[in-house]
């Protein structure tokens, strides 16, 4: 299967790419006509709002423009008014009108400036010939009944001027169609000189403006489409000689493949031969160091048993001395001997509970114990007072009677003693005034917490975890062996599933021995 695969791969990748390169060109193609018709249809909306608005500024511009003609040939002529406004109608008249088109002028003779039947006469408009020198009224409906001229008077008497919208007849038509006309009051001649263009004028130069845009936005997909199909036809002439290439690199792949096939064999059998070795030498190893550690607890153990035990032997020896000195003084009665005897007997007792407390603390249980954790500690601080006490070191120990673990017994002693010896050891070193150990339990969701700080200043060491690399110690070589926070590293997170850390807080080191609950 993993052969025909390699064999085709050239091709897979062919049609892979053509399919990949078609899906997105006809995606792009897609995304592209629909976004220009998008936009064609934005810019149109816009093209029309636009060519309204320009076509009102149009018809506000001839109508001024026809105002200024007549100031000027007012101010330039002595005529009289009457004949002043027969210039006027005649050039109103031929201003721009031509057969069939819309862009004519009319005005008004106001008679009554807030309207009524006969509020003007008409004095020029070349569409309506027929209604020239006659009484027009406000009341004049158009097609759609709306009272246009009411309309525009209003705005007159307002503003002096009104854009009107309405239907009226079209020249040489018998039809009506909307009409949009711009309406200026004239003081002189007390005239409304007006014009106005038909809706449908516009909407012939809007439809002409469509299709000469549709036409320019088709030409322009094409030309488009064209490239894309021409970049796809590129890629794809890419592809093939590309694929090509790679089956020439498959081949020659292959060939190596085969070559080296039996030197690779070779070679991994030879790399698994080296790994069990190199596993077996850290076996060895771990091994040696587990080995070291137990040497290093022993002699711990010998040291600690000899501080143990010299109080006690002191005693003892006062007490033969006692009895030696009554004997030689013939003073040595039977009450005394049994009150010494007795002493005497006392001294061995707890001798003899010492080396007990050793013997059970070093002896290998290989089973998981439930036991209290408060009188865990006080068997280890019957081991380790009189070091602590010879050196003034105080110890606080805050632990709730109740708190119970279930874990291996002996190797969690023997954590919390190596972490004991690197807290006395340094507050020794550093010879600390007041030195002191702070012990604390507490429990959360999932752990068991026993914490253990010392106002020893904190280990400055980057990164801090580095302290329970093997090896590694801040002592000097002849104090320290690197061990002791190595194995109780694996020893809390290898063997107890738990975890083992360290911080430096306002005092010093704090270390955290952290025992899952029990389940």
């Amino acid at each position: 299967m993993n052969y025909s695969i390699e064999k085709n791969l050239s091709k897979i990748i062919i049609f892979t790419f053509i399919i990949i390169m078609s899906s997105m060109i006809f995606a792009i193609s897609y995304f592209y006509v629909t976004n220009t018709y998008d936009n064609f249809e934005v810019e149109m909306d816009k093209f029309v709002k636009e060519f309204h608005q320009e076509k009102k500024k149009t018809l506000k511009k001839e109508v001024h423009t026809v105002i200024d003609i007549l100031n000027y040939n007012i101010a330039k002529s002595n005529l009289e008014d009457e004949e002043l406004k027969t210039d006027a109608i005649k050039l109103l008249n031929n201003i721009n009108f031509e057969e069939n088109k819309s862009n004519y002028f009319f005005a008004y003779d106001v008679i009554n400036m807030q309207g009524g039947d006969e509020f003007a006469v008409l004095v020029v408009n070349p569409n309506r010939p027929d209604l020239v020198g006659r009484l027009i009224s406000t009341n004049y409906k158009d097609t759609d009944g709306k009272k246009f001229r009411e309309d525009f008077m209003k705005d007159i008497r307002q503003k002096g001027e009104s854009y009107t919208l309405y239907a009226y007849k079209k020249p040489n038509s018998d039809k009506s169609q909307y009409k949009l006309s711009y309406f200026k009051y004239y003081e002189r001649f007390n005239w409304i000189i007006a014009v106005g263009i038909y809706t449908d004028d516009m909407e012939n130069e809007i439809q002409l403006k469509r299709e000469d845009l549709k036409q320019r936005i088709k030409k322009q997909i094409v030309q488009n489409v064209v490239l894309f199909l021409m970049f796809l036809s590129i890629a794809i002439l890419i592809s093939i000689a590309i694929s090509q290439k790679i089956d020439d690199i498959l081949k020659n792949y292959e060939e190596k493949v085969r070559k080296n096939a039996n030197e690779l064999e070779s070679l991994n059998q030879s790399l698994e031969e080296k790994v069990k070795i190199e596993i077996e030498k850290n076996r060895e190893k771990e091994q040696l160091l587990i080995q070291k550690s137990k040497l290093i607890a022993l002699g711990e153990m010998i040291s600690n048993i000899a501080h143990q035990w010299r109080q006690p032997l002191s005693e003892l020896s006062s007490i033969l001395m006692f009895i030696k000195f009554k004997f030689d003084l013939n003073a040595l009665d039977s009450q005394t001997m049994d009150k010494k005897s007795k002493e005497a007997t006392q001294v061995l007792e707890y001798m003899s509970h010492t080396i007990d407390d050793f013997r059970n603390f070093f002896m290998p249980k290989k089973d998981k114990e439930e036991f209290y954790l408060n009188k865990v500690i006080n068997s280890i601080m019957t081991i380790v007072s009189s070091g602590l006490q010879n050196n003034n070191i105080n110890v606080e120990i805050n632990i709730d009677d109740n708190i119970t673990l279930k874990t291996y017994l002996n190797e969690y002693q023997q954590v919390i003693l190596n972490i004991l010896k690197n807290a006395k050891d340094i507050l020794i070193e550093k010879n600390i005034k007041n030195p002191l150990i702070k012990m604390e339990a507490k429990i959360d969701e999932t752990h068991i917490i026993l914490t253990i700080e010392d106002n020893g200043g904190g280990v400055f060491v980057e990164p801090l975890n580095k302290i329970f690399e093997p090896y590694f110690t801040t002592k000097s070589k002849s104090d320290g062996t690197g061990i002791g926070l190595y194995m109780s590293k694996i020893i809390v997170e290898k063997n107890m599933q738990g975890i083992l850390k360290v911080e430096n807080t306002n005092l010093g080191a704090k270390f955290y021995i952290c025992i899952p609950k029990i389940n």
